[in-house]
């Protein structure tokens, strides 16, 4: 495929997941068909199967596609909260989208894309507060896994309450009351590393 074909299956791919979206923004997922996609970006329906076998295939391509955008970012947190609201800039700037299709038979989708993007951005954040810290990589991937588990717990719960509360407030507000716990826990491992060491 010369360089043209590239750019113009781009140019197709990215105006389908712009359509596909835009529609998921102000319908149910279970409601949208190819047919309604095609339309949205007027192309034909031969045209979106020959880049995408069904709208599942196109849901995993728009989550990985959104997931390589936060990795190549690749920016250095001040804090968890900061990491976490970074990893939801997606769903926070597609809220209708998200709530139909965190209701839909793509619910699970949705939910490992969360998981993975927010895994990394508290991941990247734990390894820089240990940076200067004798720690093990098995605690970073713990503590890291811990906090993502219960943001997520925290995003899913908002969603199910019908997103009405402000969620930046809710996680900044946390941040104050659990400011430092990441670096006091890996200073702890550090130290009792330190400790069994002792002679």
């Amino acid at each position: 495929m010369g360089s043209e074909d590239k750019a113009m299956t781009q140019f197709t791919k990215k105006a389908i997941m712009d359509a596909f979206v835009e529609l998921l923004d102000s319908m149910p997922f279970d409601k949208i068909s190819v047919v309604d996609i095609a339309e949205k970006c007027r192309i034909n329906r031969n045209t979106f199967y020959y880049h995408y076998p069904d709208i599942y295939a196109l849901v995993d391509e728009l989550f990985k596609t959104e997931t390589q955008k936060i990795i190549d970012r690749n920016e250095a947190f001040d804090s968890w909260q900061e990491a976490f609201l970074q990893a939801l800039h997606f769903a926070r700037e597609n809220r209708s989208a998200i709530y139909h299709l965190f209701y839909s038979a793509a619910g699970t989708r949705l939910e490992k894309y969360i998981y993975d993007v927010t895994l990394s951005n508290i991941t990247a954040f734990v390894r820089r507060q240990a940076d200067d810290l004798n720690v093990s990589e098995k605690e970073i991937s713990v503590l890291s896994e811990f906090y993502t588990i219960a943001l997520i717990g925290m995003f899913t719960k908002w969603i199910g309450e019908g997103m009405n509360r402000d969620f930046i407030e809710n996680i900044n507000e946390m941040g104050e009351i659990l400011d430092g716990n990441i670096r006091y826990t890996l200073e702890k491992c550090d130290s009792r590393r330190r400790l069994d060491k002792t002679p």
